[in-house]
């Protein structure tokens, strides 16, 4: 078949973001007074949105709303200030940009990250590439796996969704490219393992961001 655009999740997928994320979220732990957590814990504290993210690092005691929602935005505070510290493209990555953009395949990134952040992470940290639409989570708009965000870029480049193929790290972008009519593609590089992936309906895994031209022939 050939695709016509590819939809990337961004953390895990086409960013090591997760030394940032941790360091951040440590901090405001830290400074709560409440324990910090190995950065490897974080690999399943993220994906979810920002809320989820601060309701799993917390202590369990310690999850009601208020809190919740104040250190969401210590965290947003903190995150805004140190985001680019470490977080880097994965190896292979620009070159299989590089590549794709060549083969008239449309680019685009749909994450539960907060909008104003995703947009920040790709215009820095993957200069000279052309992503559109470039879509965070939003107000009013269902996070992933809900595939209304998916179904959004569909509207937007006017490409019908069995012409995309999804590009996610994580079981929840495997149900959305399902949910969206997408076929779904698991990456190992990522945050979580195989199993995870092949078990949330992943129709091909890549282990090497190059491995992606396989999916695109001329």
């Amino acid at each position: 078949m050939r695709y016509r655009a590819v939809l990337f999740d961004l953390d895990g997928t086409l960013l090591d973001t997760l030394a940032d994320l941790a360091d951040s979220a440590n901090r405001v732990l830290a400074a709560e007074n409440m324990p910090v957590h190995p950065i490897s814990s974080y690999k399943y504290f993220v994906g979810d949105g920002l809320h989820t993210l601060v309701e799993r690092m917390v202590p369990a005691e310690q999850r009601d709303e208020k809190t919740i929602d104040r250190l969401a935005e210590l965290f947003r505070l903190e995150y805004g200030k140190n985001w680019h510290l470490k977080s880097h493209p994965y190896s292979g990555i620009p070159e299989m940009l590089a590549t794709v953009q060549k083969e008239d395949v449309r680019l685009a990134v749909l994450s539960n990250k907060p909008h104003e952040f995703t947009r920040l992470c790709v215009q820095r940290l993957l200069q000279g590439f052309s992503f559109y639409p470039v879509l965070g989570q939003r107000s009013g708009v269902p996070k992933k796996p809900d595939p209304a965000g998916a179904l959004e870029v569909v509207n937007m480049l006017d490409i019908p969704p069995e012409d995309f193929l999804y590009l996610g790290d994580t079981a929840i972008d495997m149900q959305t490219a399902t949910a969206a009519g997408m076929t779904a593609v698991g990456v190992l590089w990522g945050f979580r393992d195989e199993e995870e992936l092949r078990s949330s309906g992943a129709d091909y895994l890549l282990r090497h961001p190059g491995e992606l031209l396989e999916l695109l022939p001329g």
